[in-house]
């Protein structure tokens, strides 16, 4: 998992300043008409963007930091974060630092030309909350688009090749020049001919009919993290559908989705669950089973336990995702009513209510007092 702290080169306590700075200095060093449009240069302008993109807001700052990239996917970050792409890094970049031209004295961004990236796929994944407790591989068939056996991925009919293109000559951008009465000015725009990939296919190829790619179904196997939540995802990155005519592959954006489990309510790494328990285990105390993740647990009750006391089972919980340590299970004893009674239990209640002394009429401490300070402690 990325580090967005170590992507821009600064401290976890780095300052807005600092994060503004790095960032500043680094996306001048990759940004993509720096570099040529080279694709090394084009990631790593996404990687930093995307770790500037959390760390410049306060509230996703805040759910990275406790939950780390994937924890914060889930909801923590207000909804509001996903993987950025090329043409929204260069949107941040120009809304934050006034665009290309301020930065390197061009009068714009230079349009990307070459091959068509191809698109990202979205997989959701089931999970269950076992599945969630320790983390699990998967493997999945995936209907995703790869190159074209037949033509290598070029999609030209075998015996043909691509041809530059005769309008932009191969550069897959057109320059027009306008004279204003403040003087000339140079538009730049893709290529009409070539849709700016700068080449023209004359022969397109039968099986993928110039398209360079075909369907196919695969198996992909994914590491599913350990504590991961509905909604949370994970990037496989160039592992999407392959661009037109050799254009570069997608991600794949993997979503989870946990089912719920009937033992337990869930809240972030935290779990919740009731055990029933009869008058006298709450009295005279005892040793009882409640649902674990991998398991049964045992839970001590001291005696004279009040019905609808919490107890806390500490790291008993789920994992938490990009950090150490699992959070807790608490456990809400309650007193289990029989709805019917055989003689000698009749007999015995009967005697019991004669002998016991009345409740009072006020608790020292409210059942919600007492779970707060369980959750709390």
């Amino acid at each position: 998992m990325a580090d967005f702290y170590a992507t821009l080169g600064v401290a976890r306590d780095a300052s807005d300043d600092d994060i503004k700075k790095a960032y500043r200095r680094l996306a001048m060093q990759y940004h993509p008409d720096r570099n040529g449009g080279a694709k090394e240069a084009e990631e790593k302008f996404k990687e930093i963007t995307e770790a500037y993109d959390v760390l410049r807001d306060p509230q996703k700052r805040a759910a990275y930091d406790r939950y780390g990239e994937q924890g914060m996917r889930g909801g923590a970050a207000g909804g509001q974060y996903h993987h950025v792409d090329l043409s929204e890094a260069l949107e941040i970049f120009m809304r934050d630092f006034g665009g290309f031209g301020d930065l390197f004295g061009a009068g714009g961004r230079r349009q990307q030309t070459g091959p068509r990236a191809g698109s990202d796929i979205k997989l959701p994944l089931p999970l269950t909350l076992v599945d969630v407790a320790s983390g699990v591989d998967k493997t999945v068939a995936i209907k995703v688009l790869d190159p074209c056996d037949k033509c290598d991925g070029s999609g030209a009919e075998p015996g043909t090749k691509a041809q530059t293109c005769p309008t932009c000559s191969g550069a897959g951008e057109v320059r027009r020049a306008q004279r204003s009465f403040f003087g000339q000015f140079v538009s730049v725009a893709p290529c009409p001919t070539c849709a700016g990939e700068g080449i023209v296919v004359a022969a397109p190829c039968k099986k993928c009919r110039g398209e360079g790619r075909v369907r196919l179904e695969k198996t992909i196997k994914i590491g599913v993290p350990a504590g991961v939540a509905t909604g949370q995802y994970m990037t496989l990155r160039g592992a999407g559908n392959v661009g037109p005519r050799g254009g570069p592959r997608g991600d794949i954006l993997v979503v989870f989705d946990v089912e719920e489990d009937d033992r337990f309510v869930r809240e972030g790494e935290d779990l919740y669950c009731e055990a029933l328990v009869t008058y006298p285990q709450l009295v005279f105390g005892a040793d009882i089973r409640v649902p674990g993740l991998s398991g049964d647990l045992t839970l001590a009750i001291p005696a004279g336990t009040q019905s609808g006391t919490v107890f806390k089972l500490r790291s008993r919980g789920l994992p938490r995702v990009n950090a150490s340590g699992s959070g807790d299970l608490h456990v809400r004893v309650q007193l289990w009513t029989p709805q019917s009674l055989s003689n000698e239990e009749e007999q015995l209640v009967q005697r019991l209510e004669r002998v016991q002394d009345k409740a009072p009429a006020t608790r020292e401490k409210s059942i919600w007092s007492k779970m707060k300070e369980a959750l709390g402690a």
